[in-house]
């Protein structure tokens, strides 16, 4: 085998493990929390974490491992990250503890996961640059993206099916993949990158850099966390200093990057006109996409399913069932649209990626809440062909653009724009979606009791929180049926059954959140068209197609002509 499909195999393991395990939790977080004893609805901070703070370390130690990786040797820390991956994948299996302290291990468990993944994420992509010819090079990197995108969508699927078994599937499922993945690296994989001239390690960069995005997404997290009468944090002192101090760090991050010989953050970077727009249509496209998926599964899970006739219990897998069109255009478009560039450049199949995307927002914003599946699962596979149009593209841009002693630290700046403004993006998607259904719940809690006479239940169902019923309609729960068992029993007996029947079935309590929720989700999707209609025009705007090597090439081939001229005018003069 040509040890270009060697290194291939191992990045695609490498890829599909670490976003599968960015999204299986998604869907399986119900099994999760039942599997070690402890109430979701009264949890929020750990959901928040462990289904945030995967994604929160990735992005935040990016950066950092791509620099060292062009000083010390990719293969070498791509190898290191499967073997931590794997070990933690063992640990999040094996967790001994319940209630809280079981919580605590599986959000430490899932860090340590989390760095290992960091560490062969900053460097798939230049192993694969390193690997394959130019020419070739978008082909590779769209087969990859097609494991990273899919990754995100198959992780929905896989949680659901396997937490039907038992939770801790959903983590054993990724050790024989991380076996395998360190097993083939350690032996097949060599190094062929040209490393940077040792030097001194950034220090105080990485220190700031850590820091200041550590402090950003913390913010943001909390941020999304009620504080005292509030439905979110924004107003916590917490997150108010934390959210400062870490943009601040960040300010002086860019400031000493500048100052230093050995810069971790290659700003000089973005001199190059393909780098610099390829990157920012990347920022933007993740920024749309992030918080799309955790919308369209709340949609999914939290009204439409239950409307169709859905168990709140089975509503997390079939809302994984249904996600599958994306997947598929993902799958389809991902190596065409690689191979494409790589014979026509990157630029306009990536920004007709983007406009595809865009137009999928703006059709998913016009679409009832009580919509015809297959128009939906038209739009969802309208938004996988869209994506996989971009992304591969756009990744050989930022790739082929750099010299090769610096693609480690391009990858890792590629991925850390990514998995950044992915955070950034829940956390947008989230508070346009919490403010809106905190400003409409109590009246449509109202106006819907009222269309079954039961007026008189307002004080009691008043209890239920917006963002609680938001977040248990998430997690596979009827917020009423939890409310209702939890009154004296002379209150609930005084209910007529017809009354009851209504409010615990599968449609009432869905097409009252439905009036909460769904003018925020459209606001959402617009806002989704928007960032891809910008990521359109700054990927049309990134120039012809342009590969470092070849540039290099011209350059000198120009000056030797010059020089020639040169000569010969001396000679003749």
């Amino acid at each position: 085998m040509e040890y270009k499909w060697i290194a291939l195999s191992n990045v695609l393991i490498s890829s599909l493990m670490g976003m599968i395990n960015m999204s299986i939790v998604l869907i399986s977080l119900p099994a999760i929390f039942n599997g070690i004893h402890i109430n979701p609805l009264n949890s929020f901070q750990y959901l928040l974490w462990i289904l945030m703070g995967y994604g929160l370390v990735t992005a935040t130690l990016l950066l950092s491992f791509g620099r060292l990786s062009d000083i010390y040797g990719r293969v070498k820390l791509f190898r290191l990250g499967f073997l931590i991956f794997t070990l933690g994948s063992v640990l999040l299996y094996l967790t001994p503890s319940t209630g809280d302290a079981g919580a605590l291990e599986i959000i430490g468990f899932r860090v340590l996961q989390a760095i290992g993944s960091a560490l062969f994420m900053a460097n798939s992509a230049a192993i694969l640059t390193d690997a394959f010819p130019p020419n070739e090079l978008g082909k590779a990197l769209g087969i990859n993206m097609v494991a990273l995108m899919s990754g995100q969508f198959l992780g929905l699927i896989l949680g659901g099916v396997l937490a039907i078994f038992d939770w801790r599937y959903v983590f054993l499922i990724s050790i024989p993949f991380g076996l395998i993945g360190t097993i083939w690296s350690y032996y097949k994989l060599r190094e062929l990158s040209i490393k940077s001239v040792k030097t001194k390690i950034d220090v105080l960069g990485n220190l700031t850099f850590v820091a200041g995005i550590t402090l950003m997404l913390i913010g943001v997290t909390y941020g999304l966390m009620p504080y005292g009468n509030n439905p979110m944090g924004w107003n916590n002192p917490w997150v108010i200093a934390s959210m400062l101090i870490g943009l601040v760090l960040l300010i002086l991050f860019i400031f000493i990057e500048n100052r230093v010989d050995s810069p971790m953050f290659r700003l000089d970077l973005f001199k190059n006109r393909m780098f610099s727009y390829a990157n920012a249509a990347g920022l933007l496209s993740s920024l749309s996409r992030g918080g799309m998926m955790f919308m369209l599964i709340l949609l999914l899970q939290g009204i439409w399913l239950p409307l169709h006739g859905y168990s709140y219990q089975s509503t997390p897998f079939w809302a994984g069932i249904y996600m599958i069109p994306i997947t598929i255009g993902i799958i389809i478009m991902g190596p065409i649209s690689g191979a494409l560039s790589d014979k026509y450049g990157p630029r306009w199949i990536a920004t007709l990626g983007m406009v595809i995307s865009a137009l999928a927002f703006i059709f998913l914003a016009a679409l009832p809440y009580n919509f015809s599946y297959l128009e939906f699962g038209l739009v969802l596979f309208m938004m996988g062909v869209g994506g996989g149009m971009f992304g591969s593209p756009n990744s050989s841009s930022i790739m082929n653009s750099v010299p090769p002693q610096d693609r480690g630290v391009a990858s890792g700046m590629m991925f850390t724009i990514m998995n950044t403004s992915f955070t950034a993006s829940m956390a947008i998607f989230f508070t346009i979606v919490i403010v809106g259904i905190t400003q409409r719940f109590p009246d449509a809690m109202l106006t819907s009791l009222a269309g079954i006479g039961a007026v008189k239940l307002a004080p009691i169902l008043s209890n239920i929180p917006p963002t609680g019923a938001l977040f248990s309609a998430f997690l596979g729960y009827n917020p009423v049926s939890t409310i209702l068992s939890m009154l004296p029993t002379p209150i609930v007996a005084a209910i007529p059954q017809s009354t009851l029947n209504t409010l615990t079935g599968t449609t009432w309590f869905p097409s009252t959140l439905a009036n909460a929720f769904v003018p925020s989700l459209r606001i959402s999707f617009i806002i989704g068209a928007a960032f891809c209609s910008i990521a359109a025009i700054l990927s049309a705007l990134r120039g012809e197609k342009y590969i470092y090597e070849h540039e290099v090439i011209k350059e000198n081939a120009k000056s030797d002509l010059n020089l020639k001229e040169l000569e010969t005018d001396e000679k003749s003069g």
